[in-house]
């Protein structure tokens, strides 16, 4: 099933989405940032069918999400490195498994996100960077600007620009 492209529309979030927002693209970029890296481990871990899977690191390596390296010649084979816009998503993922923990997991969490030296479970939170406040509630709002760049018009509304300016 073909979607139409988000990749036009001036939301960050929608953006994004275009460029990962299919959920087997989620799977193989928590997979990778877990260490995974070749097409068949990616395959035993998620149980995707072949095509799909290499549909999806293609487009992750055209995203720029994921670098494609050439491990063996004979036969060719490849291996999937995350790329620094890769491992800038892993606050998004870590953010999921806290929302799903918390929204759809009635028997509990069965994964956690834990201190490496102290084992102590973490509550995620988003925060501001500058400010080391959490951003949440009524204190904080989205603003939205003008793009710098215009983006280009759908064909149908050129015409009608056109015509009416």
């Amino acid at each position: 099933m073909r979607h139409t492209s988000l990749s036009e529309m001036s939301c960050p979030i929608a953006r994004s989405l275009d460029r990962v927002g299919e959920w087997w693209s989620m799977l193989i970029l928590r997979d990778a940032l877990r260490g995974v890296t070749r097409f068949d481990d990616f395959r035993r871990s998620l149980g995707v069918a072949p095509n799909m899977l290499t549909r999806r690191l293609n487009a992750l390596v055209e995203a720029g999400m994921l670098e494609r390296r050439r491990y063996s010649e004979r036969p060719p084979r490849d291996e999937y490195i995350p790329t620094a816009r890769g491992r800038d998503f892993r606050p998004v993922l870590l953010a999921l498994l806290a929302y799903g923990n918390r929204h759809f997991a009635p028997e509990g969490p069965n994964v956690e996100i834990v201190h490496s030296a102290t084992g102590i479970p973490a509550d995620p939170v988003l925060v501001d960077r500058r400010t080391g406040l959490p951003i949440d509630g009524p204190d904080y709002r989205t603003v939205h600007h003008a793009p710098k760049t215009p983006l280009p018009l759908p064909l149908g509304e050129v015409g009608a620009r056109q015509r009416s300016g």
